[in-house]
Protein backbone atom coordinates (compact mmCIF):
# COMPACT_ATOMS: atom_id res chain seq x y z
CA UNK A 1 0.00 0.00 0.00
CA UNK A 2 1.04 3.56 -0.69
CA UNK A 3 1.17 6.28 1.52
CA UNK A 4 1.93 10.00 1.46
CA UNK A 5 3.35 11.83 3.98
CA UNK A 6 2.88 15.94 4.28
CA UNK A 7 4.92 16.75 7.51
CA UNK A 8 7.10 20.14 7.37
CA UNK A 9 9.39 18.65 10.87
CA UNK A 10 12.38 17.22 9.53
CA UNK A 11 12.76 14.93 12.29
CA UNK A 12 9.10 13.91 12.70
CA UNK A 13 9.10 12.93 9.09
CA UNK A 14 12.48 10.59 9.30
CA UNK A 15 10.64 8.98 12.15
CA UNK A 16 7.35 8.71 10.33
CA UNK A 17 9.09 7.20 6.57
CA UNK A 18 10.97 4.60 8.85
CA UNK A 19 8.02 3.04 10.85
CA UNK A 20 5.71 3.27 7.92
CA UNK A 21 8.46 1.40 5.62
CA UNK A 22 8.91 -1.24 8.12
CA UNK A 23 5.31 -1.64 8.11
CA UNK A 24 4.99 -2.47 4.32
CA UNK A 25 3.91 0.92 3.31
CA UNK A 26 5.81 2.93 0.22
CA UNK A 27 6.28 6.29 1.40
CA UNK A 28 6.19 9.28 -0.61
CA UNK A 29 6.88 12.81 1.79
CA UNK A 30 5.59 16.11 0.70
CA UNK A 31 7.07 18.58 3.45
CA UNK A 32 5.05 22.20 2.50
CA UNK A 33 1.45 22.43 1.18
CA UNK A 34 2.39 23.03 -2.71
CA UNK A 35 4.57 19.98 -3.31
CA UNK A 36 1.55 18.13 -1.10
CA UNK A 37 -1.47 19.36 -3.34
CA UNK A 38 0.21 17.88 -6.51
CA UNK A 39 1.78 14.77 -5.73
CA UNK A 40 -1.53 14.38 -4.06
CA UNK A 41 -3.56 15.38 -7.30
CA UNK A 42 -1.11 13.27 -9.45
CA UNK A 43 -0.15 10.37 -8.16
CA UNK A 44 -2.69 7.12 -6.76
CA UNK A 45 -2.02 6.50 -3.07
CA UNK A 46 -4.04 4.35 -1.26
CA UNK A 47 -4.11 6.76 2.40
CA UNK A 48 -2.60 10.16 2.77
CA UNK A 49 -1.37 11.34 6.92
CA UNK A 50 -1.42 15.42 6.47
CA UNK A 51 -0.12 17.70 8.80
CA UNK A 52 -1.93 21.18 9.08
CA UNK A 53 0.22 23.59 9.59
CA UNK A 54 2.10 23.46 6.73
CA UNK A 55 4.23 26.12 4.84
CA UNK A 56 3.16 27.54 1.43
CA UNK A 57 -0.42 26.12 1.50
CA UNK A 58 -1.45 24.81 4.74
CA UNK A 59 -3.26 21.08 5.10
CA UNK A 60 -7.03 22.14 5.32
CA UNK A 61 -7.13 24.27 2.05
CA UNK A 62 -5.05 21.04 0.40
CA UNK A 63 -7.16 18.95 1.67
CA UNK A 64 -10.33 20.88 0.73
CA UNK A 65 -8.80 21.29 -3.13
CA UNK A 66 -8.94 17.59 -3.46
CA UNK A 67 -12.03 16.85 -2.24
CA UNK A 68 -13.39 19.36 -4.72
CA UNK A 69 -11.23 17.86 -7.22
CA UNK A 70 -13.15 14.23 -6.64
CA UNK A 71 -9.81 12.70 -4.96
CA UNK A 72 -11.66 10.01 -2.47
CA UNK A 73 -8.24 8.71 -0.77
CA UNK A 74 -8.81 8.34 3.07
CA UNK A 75 -6.48 11.36 4.82
CA UNK A 76 -5.60 11.03 8.52
CA UNK A 77 -4.99 14.67 9.78
CA UNK A 78 -2.18 15.07 11.91
CA UNK A 79 -1.31 18.21 14.16
CA UNK A 80 -0.32 19.51 17.09
CA UNK A 81 -3.70 21.90 16.85
CA UNK A 82 -6.05 20.48 19.36
CA UNK A 83 -8.64 22.56 19.78
CA UNK A 84 -12.27 21.12 18.86
CA UNK A 85 -12.69 24.03 16.48
CA UNK A 86 -9.83 22.73 14.77
CA UNK A 87 -11.02 19.35 14.39
CA UNK A 88 -14.15 20.40 12.98
CA UNK A 89 -12.68 22.48 10.31
CA UNK A 90 -10.40 19.24 9.32
CA UNK A 91 -13.54 16.99 9.52
CA UNK A 92 -15.30 19.30 7.21
CA UNK A 93 -12.90 20.12 4.85
CA UNK A 94 -13.12 16.34 3.89
CA UNK A 95 -10.74 14.46 6.46
CA UNK A 96 -11.33 10.68 7.21
CA UNK A 97 -9.67 10.44 10.83
CA UNK A 98 -7.73 13.07 13.31
CA UNK A 99 -4.71 12.19 15.74
CA UNK A 100 -3.37 15.11 17.69
CA UNK A 101 0.80 15.36 18.29
CA UNK A 102 2.48 14.75 20.52
CA UNK A 103 1.22 10.54 20.17
CA UNK A 104 2.45 7.47 19.80
CA UNK A 105 3.21 5.91 16.03
CA UNK A 106 1.65 2.47 16.93
CA UNK A 107 -2.27 4.35 17.26
CA UNK A 108 -1.17 6.11 13.82
CA UNK A 109 -0.56 2.73 12.16
CA UNK A 110 -3.96 1.17 13.62
CA UNK A 111 -5.70 4.27 12.37
CA UNK A 112 -4.23 4.24 9.13
CA UNK A 113 -5.27 0.11 9.21
CA UNK A 114 -8.85 1.04 9.91
CA UNK A 115 -8.62 3.52 6.90
CA UNK A 116 -7.56 1.16 4.76
CA UNK A 117 -10.07 -1.56 5.45
CA UNK A 118 -12.76 0.70 5.69
CA UNK A 119 -12.14 2.08 2.70
CA UNK A 120 -11.72 -1.47 0.79
CA UNK A 121 -14.65 -2.72 2.40
CA UNK A 122 -13.10 -4.83 4.77
CA UNK A 123 -15.01 -5.56 8.28
CA UNK A 124 -11.83 -7.24 10.10
CA UNK A 125 -8.34 -6.56 10.56
CA UNK A 126 -6.93 -9.58 9.49
CA UNK A 127 -7.63 -10.21 5.72
CA UNK A 128 -8.23 -14.20 4.37
CA UNK A 129 -8.47 -15.61 1.00
CA UNK A 130 -9.37 -19.41 1.19
CA UNK A 131 -6.16 -20.56 2.84
CA UNK A 132 -4.63 -17.17 2.68
CA UNK A 133 -4.21 -14.93 5.90
CA UNK A 134 -2.50 -11.75 6.12
CA UNK A 135 -2.87 -9.26 9.37
CA UNK A 136 -1.27 -6.28 8.97
CA UNK A 137 -0.80 -5.46 12.13
CA UNK A 138 2.07 -7.81 12.78
CA UNK A 139 2.85 -7.54 8.65
CA UNK A 140 3.14 -11.25 8.70
CA UNK A 141 0.75 -14.04 6.15
CA UNK A 142 0.35 -17.47 5.90
CA UNK A 143 -0.49 -20.03 3.91
CA UNK A 144 -2.86 -22.99 5.26
CA UNK A 145 -1.17 -22.14 8.80
CA UNK A 146 2.25 -22.42 7.37
CA UNK A 147 4.17 -19.23 7.62
CA UNK A 148 5.63 -17.21 4.42
CA UNK A 149 8.72 -15.88 3.89
CA UNK A 150 8.04 -12.46 2.00
CA UNK A 151 10.83 -9.88 0.73
CA UNK A 152 8.91 -6.46 1.29
CA UNK A 153 8.07 -6.04 -2.33
CA UNK A 154 6.11 -9.28 -2.35
CA UNK A 155 4.17 -8.43 1.15
CA UNK A 156 2.89 -5.69 -0.51
CA UNK A 157 1.90 -7.14 -3.82
CA UNK A 158 0.27 -10.18 -1.61
CA UNK A 159 -1.13 -6.97 0.75
CA UNK A 160 -2.74 -5.08 -2.34
CA UNK A 161 -3.97 -8.29 -4.06
CA UNK A 162 -5.76 -9.08 -0.81
CA UNK A 163 -7.50 -5.87 0.19
CA UNK A 164 -8.93 -6.06 -3.49
CA UNK A 165 -9.06 -9.92 -3.74
CA UNK A 166 -12.13 -10.87 -6.81
CA UNK A 167 -10.80 -8.00 -8.64
CA UNK A 168 -8.50 -7.90 -11.79
CA UNK A 169 -5.88 -5.60 -11.39
CA UNK A 170 -3.53 -4.12 -13.77
CA UNK A 171 0.13 -4.23 -14.08
CA UNK A 172 -0.21 -0.32 -14.29
CA UNK A 173 -2.66 -0.44 -10.73
CA UNK A 174 0.14 -2.29 -9.42
CA UNK A 175 2.88 -0.49 -10.13
CA UNK A 176 1.49 3.01 -8.73
CA UNK A 177 0.02 1.49 -5.65
CA UNK A 178 3.47 -0.70 -4.74
CA UNK A 179 6.32 1.82 -5.42
CA UNK A 180 7.55 5.43 -4.69
CA UNK A 181 7.59 8.08 -6.77
CA UNK A 182 11.53 7.75 -6.36
CA UNK A 183 12.17 4.10 -7.24
CA UNK A 184 12.66 2.96 -10.89
CA UNK A 185 9.25 1.71 -12.10
CA UNK A 186 8.87 -0.95 -14.59
CA UNK A 187 5.66 -2.99 -14.95
CA UNK A 188 7.90 -5.59 -16.43
CA UNK A 189 8.97 -6.29 -12.87
CA UNK A 190 5.56 -6.69 -11.48
CA UNK A 191 5.50 -10.19 -13.35
CA UNK A 192 8.81 -11.32 -12.17
CA UNK A 193 7.43 -10.46 -8.28
CA UNK A 194 3.87 -12.53 -9.39
CA UNK A 195 6.00 -15.11 -10.09
CA UNK A 196 8.11 -15.71 -7.17
CA UNK A 197 4.53 -14.76 -4.96
CA UNK A 198 3.08 -17.79 -6.80
CA UNK A 199 6.18 -20.25 -6.07
CA UNK A 200 5.23 -19.09 -2.39
CA UNK A 201 1.60 -18.95 -2.52
CA UNK A 202 0.24 -21.50 -5.01
CA UNK A 203 0.28 -21.12 -8.50
CA UNK A 204 -3.66 -21.42 -9.36
CA UNK A 205 -4.34 -18.59 -6.35
CA UNK A 206 -3.31 -15.67 -8.66
CA UNK A 207 -4.74 -15.76 -12.14
CA UNK A 208 -3.45 -14.12 -15.02
CA UNK A 209 -6.41 -12.81 -17.24
CA UNK A 210 -4.89 -12.01 -20.16
CA UNK A 211 -4.96 -8.11 -21.65
CA UNK A 212 -5.74 -7.08 -18.57
CA UNK A 213 -3.89 -7.98 -15.15
CA UNK A 214 -4.22 -9.95 -12.07
CA UNK A 215 -7.03 -11.72 -9.88
CA UNK A 216 -6.51 -13.10 -6.47
CA UNK A 217 -9.16 -15.59 -5.66
CA UNK A 218 -9.84 -18.74 -3.29
CA UNK A 219 -8.54 -21.92 -4.53
CA UNK A 220 -11.66 -24.59 -5.65
CA UNK A 221 -12.90 -26.23 -2.69
CA UNK A 222 -11.47 -23.26 -0.35
CA UNK A 223 -13.97 -21.05 1.38
CA UNK A 224 -13.61 -17.49 1.41
CA UNK A 225 -13.68 -16.12 4.50
CA UNK A 226 -11.83 -12.34 3.78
Amino acid sequence: MRVLLVEDDVDLSRQLKTALADAGYAVDHAPDGEEAWFLGDTEPYDVVVLDLGLPKIDGVSVLERWRREGKTTPVLILTARAAWSDKVAGFDAGADDYLTKPFHTEELLARLRALLRRSAGHATSTLSCGGLRLDPRAARATVNGEPLRLTSLEYRLLHYLMMHQGRVISRTELVEHLYDQDFDRDSNTIEVFVGRLRKKIGSDRIETVRGLGYRLSPLAGESDAG
